[in-house]
């Protein structure tokens, strides 16, 4: 009798199940939030690069950009956000599903095709409706926009530490591999020798013996010079993967210590040595990314990743472009630290102001917005330890840019959640307030936010 009741469930499909709006707290804050957003917006942006008429078909738009969303504003991977997507029906209507789904709606892996697809500049769409969002329930408006700080930090890459040993080690590895797959005989590969050597070297190092430790790391370097050459030989028109590879083992092996541009990760070459003056972490490796956020609220208005290592001034024209781009606003002020000096001349649509100006030198109104200036630091602070912008994952130039927009959708996304739980807790304590019996038998209802003029906050 069983079996026969879930044939015909089976063969229903959705018909007995219960939806997720009966499922759900209607109050909750992502519930509130996934009626705000203008899904249909995505559909028109990006449904001209997945419409094919042949092959697989495409992957739902809400669904990817709603676990997209998801990670960054909670801090998951790819593998995680989609595996938390199953226990959480919250996420799953926020994604855009209608009944709870109890398989995996999506392999982590197009997650990562669906970012290469669309690129960081298509991606800048995610942040720029995390903003209008803002706007349409009048959390941001061009009164708060009129005033914004801006600042640049670094965004650390995924690998370790680069000593001279360490690439040494890991470029002749990885050529060795190489020349494995494609079928190159080599002479010798130092397999063996080369780990002993490479144990030995940190050894030497951490007991403070650094003239056998220099000994050790030249013995790499003359095995990695020795890889080369023998590649060289017997590969004279190397392809593909081997050619990159080959070149970035060249700048390793001929790189000094002084020299420009040098190389600090064989999988990363894009990888920068910037150093920002800080006194518990001299040296970061990563890129530089600039952020562009209202003084008033702090809302990320403009976020990019820039390579090169650019001085700070020469980044600010474009900031404010971007940031007028997203919210369609031309800031009037602009408040920085001493690193943007040199470039006030060169922005005509907006002041800028520097800080390290005494108090007594200025109004008591312009003092006060140069006091919010430093509200921007606490912000970098949260995108790294809660939105992923603190070690980056993601490859190439590409993603370095793609993960410092992510962050900063994360980042506004948990911003409107608090807007939205703290219109319901207003909503709640109204309530209560003109119920003759309180708490006691106080129902929620789906309309408790039309209870609320949107601009209460």
């Amino acid at each position: 009798m069983q079996a026969k009741d879930n044939s015909f469930e089976q063969s229903h499909g959705d018909l007995f199940r219960s939806s997720l709006e009966q499922i759900v707290d209607r109050s909750h804050p992502l519930y509130a939030l996934a009626n705000k957003i203008d899904w249909r917006r995505f559909d028109h942006s990006f449904g001209a690069l997945f419409a094919q008429k042949k092959g697989r078909p495409a992957l739902p738009t809400r669904l990817v950009v709603g676990l997209h969303y998801l990670k960054h504003a909670y801090n998951e991977s790819d593998e995680s956000v989609v595996a938390r997507l199953l226990e959480n029906p919250y996420w799953q209507y926020f994604c855009g599903f209608k009944h709870f789904q109890h398989t995996l709606p999506i392999d982590p892996s197009s997650m990562t095709r669906w970012r290469k697809r669309l690129g960081p500049d298509k991606l800048e769409e995610l942040l720029t409706v995390t903003i209008h969002t803002a706007k349409a329930e009048k959390l941001l408006t061009e009164r708060h926009l009129e005033r914004v700080n801006v600042d640049t930090t670094v965004q650390e890459k995924a690998i370790a530490f680069p000593t001279d040993a360490r690439l040494y080690h890991k470029a002749r590895r990885v050529l060795v591999r190489l020349a494995k797959k494609m079928h190159i005989d080599l002479r010798q590969n130092y397999e063996r020798t080369g780990k002993k050597v490479f144990l030995k070297q940190g050894r030497y190092a951490s007991a403070g013996q650094y003239n056998r430790s220099k000994k050790e790391t030249k013995k790499l370097k003359t095995m990695l010079g020795c890889v080369i050459r023998d590649i060289e030989r017997k590969c004279s028109n190397p392809e593909g993967r081997l050619v990159k590879v080959l070149n970035i083992a060249r700048a390793i092996f001929h790189q000094k210590r002084n020299d420009k541009n040098k190389v600090y990760s064989v999988h990363a070459p894009e990888v920068e040595c910037i150093a920002k003056g800080k006194v518990h972490k001299k040296y970061e490796f990563g890129c530089k990314v600039s952020m562009v956020s209202s003084s008033k609220d702090n809302w990320i208005l403009a976020i990019d990743a820039l390579h090169g290592n650019p001085f700070d001034g020469h980044t600010l024209k474009d900031a404010l472009q971007q940031a007028k781009e997203h919210t369609g606003w031309q800031p009037l002020h602009a408040y920085c630290d001493k690193g943007y000096r040199g470039v006030a001349k060169e922005i005509t649509d907006t002041e800028v102001h520097l800080s390290g100006k005494k108090k007594k030198s200025m109004k008591a109104s312009l003092w006060k917005w140069f006091s919010r200036r430093s509200a921007i630091e606490p912000i970098f602070g949260h995108l790294k330890s809660d939105h992923r912008l603190e070690r980056n994952h993601l490859q190439g130039q590409d993603g370095d840019r793609m993960n410092a927009i992510l962050s900063g959708c994360g980042f506004n996304l948990r911003k409107l959640l608090r807007a939205f739980f703290l219109l319901f807790s207003q909503g709640l304590f109204w309530r209560y307030f003109n119920h003759p019996a309180g708490f006691i038998g106080l129902s929620m209802s789906e309309d408790h936010f039309k209870m609320i003029p949107a601009h209460a906050l």
